[in-house]
């Protein structure tokens, strides 16, 4: 393999708990999102548009249909002949291994793939959050800083702050201290999981952490605290668009209805830095006001014959007459039968919604994610 500059690699094996029905049989990173793509894309799409055309991606939690999406790699111009996309699994990983037990673990037993293309950097990035950003202004960073490793990281709100690893740094954001989820943070730079690293670096502190027995083979929790401990010269990089992680129900169906509102930050209409996907040729529908279509096929397969309202459906959704939706995300092939109410709710793929039901979350909870299974449960009035 010819020597590459910036080899990639990306957690994708994530189980996803705190997602609920949404990732049942499904890992976190293929859970269906924004009217037409998976989760993964946007990760993916921002290695294709920045030029990271060698990318691992790491596998683990019920990854049959995350591997399919991904297949060759050809949407995000991953179907390379010396490069390109590699599916990196635990099992296969090396003779005898196991499950990955944390993310620095996950880096570590896959060294031999890394070492096959010697490169100076490695960037380690998430399946599981929504965002657009050139990784080649963040590795630009990296080399003006003359850096060890540099961490992307997002002002949150105070509020939030103790919900993330927060980074305290000096005037010149060099990093001096690593706070996981602290009580009372000192700032609210948070990590946004993405980092770049010298390889020969990182790689001697994965050797020395997989020896010990206490550690729990993690980057936030082990890897960086290490090297922050040895005053080796960490960075952080401020990124100012948009950033969601959809970790929860309620942060999925944010990030969801931001999509609605905040085209101008994250543009899957742009051109100049496409979001790419092959799930389906039809165009995600955004119904931002109110739309009452009576017996109408739009341009996504759908047929609406009722009214929706602030809405994200995926191709091929039925909404029945006297039918309302509201607030809602409608995965591909839902069937809403008629004269009922879906307000603040998430309708996995193929579910159909008898008529007369009322799905309607409660204001200030987590959204309700219904399937065929629980959907007569929950919505007969």
């Amino acid at each position: 393999m010819g020597k590459k500059e910036c080899v990639g690699m990306l957690l994708a094996g994530g189980e996803g708990k705190r997602l609920g029905l949404l990732t049942k049989d499904l890992a976190k990173p293929a859970v269906h999102f924004g009217g037409k793509y998976r989760i993964i894309d946007f990760t993916l799409s921002n290695c294709a548009n920045s030029g990271i055309h060698t990318v691992g991606v790491l596998t683990q939690y019920s990854p049959l249909e995350l591997n399919k999406h991904i297949g060759i790699g050809k949407p995000w111009d991953l179907d390379r002949q010396e490069d390109g996309v590699s599916i990196l699994s635990p099992y296969t990983a090396k003779k005898g291994g196991s499950w990955y037990s944390g993310t620095a673990d996950a880096i570590y037993q896959n060294i031999h793939f890394i070492d096959r293309y010697d490169p100076e950097y490695i960037l380690v990035i998430s399946g599981d959050h929504i965002y657009q950003m050139n990784y080649q202004k963040l590795l630009k960073h990296h080399k003006e800083q003359e850096a060890d490793a540099t961490i992307s990281v997002i002002e949150v709100p105070w509020d939030e702050a103790s919900r993330f690893g927060i980074l305290n740094t000096t005037d010149d954001l060099r990093i001096y201290e690593f706070d996981e989820k602290p009580a009372k943070p000192k700032n609210n730079l948070a990590s946004m999981g993405i980092y770049i690293f010298n390889w020969k670096a990182l790689k001697s502190y994965l050797l020395e952490d997989a020896k010990n027995p206490t550690s729990s083979h993690d980057f936030g929790k082990d890897i960086i605290p290490a090297m922050v401990a040895d005053d080796r010269r960490l960075f952080a990089y401020q990124f100012e668009g948009y950033w969601k992680d959809v970790g929860t129900v309620q942060s999925y169906w944010e990030a969801n209805m931001d999509l609605l509102e905040l085209d101008e930050m994250v543009s899957l209409s742009n051109r100049e830095w496409r979001t790419y996907s092959h799930d389906s040729n039809y165009p995600p529908q955004y119904i931002n006001g109110n739309t009452n279509i009576t017996n109408s096929y739009i341009n996504s397969g759908c047929w609406i014959r009722g009214t929706v309202e602030r809405s994200i459906l995926f191709e091929n959704v039925e909404v029945d007459s006297k039918s309302t939706i509201r607030q809602s995300i409608l995965h591909p092939r839902v069937k809403i039968g008629e004269n009922s109410v879906i307000e603040r709710a998430i309708i996995k793929e193929d579910t159909v919604v008898p008529p007369n039901s009322y799905i309607c979350t409660p204001e200030g909870e987590e959204p309700f994610v219904i399937d065929n299974e629980n959907v007569g449960v929950v919505t007969v009035k």
